[in-house]
């Protein structure tokens, strides 16, 4: 197991970037994604696999203690932590199937206390993501969220803590890691052909030479650069696309 994969929510951004902080520097984790509401957290649980949730009761509309009675009834429900100023809620908390109550503000120590328990209940061979696993993400933009579906992406780019999804229509960023969103799109027709960047085999119209001599996959949605290492591959891949009649952009 590469590291836990936790969401978590908060509706306090204080609050929830210093949990953030301190999962990210826990060892368990690989991954932390932060939500400031139940809905969205929500929908992130719906598009993404999570490990845990390290979960605030007191929030607006929709409140922690209700989120969690909706994850219990998934097929393969995450690990649920509250994280609370309360202590009122212990023992609703206990009794939907959290397996650890922290106390705002978090000890260090209690942090890794309840992630020990996490780590024991999560199976270190869990199995991987499915091809339908993140068929479409959620982007958040100007207090809504919308959803970008894969087969509409026709390459990701890196940048910083985000990837840019570039369709025909726009680009539309989503906070991932290039390397997490590789993980879960192999072997469903993307693949990497530069450290910034993930193309769909099909997406490609041509190859190029840029004034450098490098190489190029032109797009409907723009050029993206191959390195040198990945170009047989990709060469390789064009090839057998063609063959299956399958080159071209997504319709």
């Amino acid at each position: 197991m590469s590291g836990l994969r936790v969401l978590a929510v908060d509706d306090l951004p204080p609050a929830l970037d210093e949990l953030c902080r301190m999962l990210t520097e826990a060892p368990e984790v690989g991954e932390v994604v932060g939500a400031g509401d139940a809905v969205k957290a929500l929908k992130l649980l719906q598009a993404d696999r999570f490990d845990a949730v390290f979960l605030d009761i007191s929030m607006p509309g929709l409140d922690g203690l209700e989120l969690a009675s909706l994850l219990a009834k998934l097929s393969e429900p995450p690990v649920i932590v509250f994280v609370t100023a309360h202590d009122g809620h212990a023992v609703a908390a206990y009794g939907i199937g959290a397996v650890d109550y922290l106390l705002k503000p978090v000890r260090t120590e209690r942090l890794a206390a309840a992630l020990a328990k996490v780590a024991r209940l999560v199976p270190s061979d869990r199995p991987g993501p499915g091809p339908d696993a993140m068929a479409a993400l959620p982007v958040d933009s100007g207090g809504r969220t919308r959803y970008v579906r894969r087969d509409d992406v026709l390459f990701a780019e890196a940048h910083g803590d985000y990837v840019r999804l570039h369709t025909r229509g726009g680009v539309h960023p989503v906070r991932m890691p290039i390397s997490r969103l590789e993980e879960y799109w192999e072997g469903t027709g993307f693949t990497r052909v530069h450290r910034g960047y993930l193309l769909a085999v099909a997406a490609v119209l041509e190859l190029r030479s840029d004034t450098t001599g490098g190489l190029l996959a032109h797009t409907e949605a723009g050029d993206v650069p191959i390195s040198r290492r990945h170009a047989r591959d990709l060469r390789d891949r064009l090839l057998e696309a063609a063959q299956r009649g399958q080159l071209g952009p997504p319709q």
